[in-house]
């Protein structure tokens, strides 16, 4: 079973996705798990992650919805206040949903550059452990040293770096990110996502060698068994379709063994994420 570990589903409504800006214009619709079932099955794969949209109470119980009706969402990460004094009823309250295996901050959008070492951000994590909660680390290079700070303080929680931590592949900017990097990949409760690669690369003029040095340094740092591939659909169709996306990593991982493939394709977000616990 193969699993895209990172999709978003929306309906836009401009108060609440803030984030899809007019560059973002092709965004300004709806994305639901019916037009995402056909690409999933035409690519070979079975089902997926949802990652939160909005930054928003209800985006859990809308996402809770989609899952109880689409067997195809293997797994939800949801968005809650980390920061809020209240943070560990929150969890409670949404630990009784076995669909949600995490959460997630859009940390690359606070104003603050040490938002990962707040306290009360800190006290948030904290409450993750005790209901087996994940974190999903959205951060841009500029924030590893922090990220770094963040996962040595909390070896027991499991943390997964989306999109790679969002190099600048457009830029061809390599050596910054892959310092960082490297220090996350040293902690062994640090995963990472093989996902949004195309978002951070020229939208009109990609080719598939553009990736390999970024791929590669991810597959020395962390090894199959910790990394898992994503769409990031449908952001991902700003830079492509569905299947030239997905290729990026699928090109690559085609030249390591079939147990290695497996992983990467599936086992570590069923490992990551528990998905035999739903």
């Amino acid at each position: 079973m193969r699993i895209d570990a990172h999709v978003h589903f929306l309906v836009y409504n401009p108060r609440e996705h803030v984030w899809v800006t007019d560059e973002l214009g092709a965004l300004k619709g709806s994305f639901l798990p019916d037009h995402l079932k056909p690409l999933l099955s035409g690519a070979g794969f079975d089902g997926c992650i949802a990652v939160e949209a909005r930054q928003l109470p209800h985006e859990n119980d809308w996402l809770l919805g989609l899952a109880r009706s689409h067997a195809s969402i293997k797994g939800i990460v949801g968005w809650v206040d980390l920061c809020a004094p209240d943070v560990a009823m929150w969890l409670e309250s949404l630990a009784v949903h076995p669909q949600i295996k995490g959460f997630r901050h859009v940390v690359i959008d606070e104003p603050d550059e040490g938002f990962l070492l707040r306290d009360d951000f800190q006290r948030g994590i904290a409450a993750l452990s005790q209901h087996g909660f994940t974190y999903d680390l959205l951060i841009l290079p500029r924030h590893m040293a922090a990220a770094v700070q963040l996962v040595r303080k909390f070896p027991q929680q499991r943390f997964v770096l989306d999109h790679l931590g969002l190099p600048d592949i457009r830029a061809g900017q390599l050596a910054p990110w892959m310092a960082g990097l490297k220090m996350l990949a040293a902690c062994p409760n640090v995963f990472a996502k093989l996902s949004g690669l195309a978002y951070r690369a020229d939208w009109q003029r990609w080719r598939l060698e553009d990736f390999d040095p970024y791929l590669d340094v991810a597959l020395e740092l962390f090894g199959p068994g910790r990394l898992m591939v994503g769409s990031n659909w449908p952001v991902c169709t700003v830079a492509g379709d569905y299947d030239a996306v997905l290729g990026i990593v699928l090109n690559r991982v085609r030249a390591l063994s079939k147990d290695e493939q497996a992983q990467i394709l599936e086992g570590t977000c069923t490992h990551f994420y528990r998905l035999g616990t739903t």
